[in-house]
């Protein structure tokens, strides 16, 4: 069994226990992430949240709740029918077969999720005042250190550099989850603030997930 096999039967096992949240967290990139996401809400599932977790951050965690609706049943019951082998060998809905790689047909819906994933896990990424005056401290401080052992031509250098680093991570973040919420909000998505005040953004209709139903206040 490939490793794209593994990934779908783990979270197609979650669904047909008919767990209210099915986590995902694929080895890779946030696309595989969106992919599987995609598939999931085929089977009555919705986008919750993702967060990096794992050593060093390396996995990307998505959540996906189990959307109460009668549409979301029905969807549920045409993929079962249309798809009755999927993990174990059959096709899974929006997939080629054998990867994590989406069908033509379900590629932009994809995006869109890779769009909801990117935008969450860089919250990590994207600092407020009080982490980028931090950030700079730390920065003031390395330089401090450095005057110990090194000449002061050599510890500015060393503290700026840093500094450099810092900032341009920063402005390259904080630029590259902007066009995902412009591209979100031009798919119909639109903005709220979560109860820790960070900025999310749901379908219409979707409140912020509750204990395990995304549509619940």
């Amino acid at each position: 069994m490939s490793r794209a096999d593994r990934h779908i039967a783990g979270m197609l096992g979650q669904i047909a226990r008919r767990q209210d949240v099915v986590h995902i967290a694929p080895q890779g990139s946030r696309a595989k992430a969106a992919a599987l996401a995609y598939a999931a809400e085929q089977y009555g599932y919705t986008y919750g949240a993702a967060y990096r977790t794992g050593y060093k951050n390396s996995l990307v965690q998505v959540l996906m709740y189990r959307d109460p609706r009668p549409e979301a049943r029905v969807r549920e019951a045409a993929t079962l029918t249309a798809h009755p082998q999927a993990g174990n060998g059959g096709t899974v809905p929006g997939l080629r077969p054998g990867s994590l790689k989406p069908l033509t047909g379900s590629a932009g819906a994809v995006a869109v999720l890779n769009d909801l994933i990117t935008f969450d896990v860089m919250a990590l990424y994207v600092a407020d005042r009080r982490q980028t005056v931090m950030g700079y401290l730390a920065c003031v401080a390395l330089t401090a250190l450095l005057l110990v052992d090194k000449s002061p031509a050599e510890a500015l250098a060393s503290g700026g550099a840093l500094a450099l680093l810092l900032t341009a991570a920063l402005r390259t973040g904080s630029i590259r989850r902007a066009r995902c919420a412009q591209r979100l909000t031009h798919a119909g998505f639109f903005a709220v603030r979560d109860e820790q005040g960070r900025q999310r953004f749901l379908r219409p209709g979707q409140q912020l997930p509750g204990h395990a139903n995304p549509f619940a206040s």
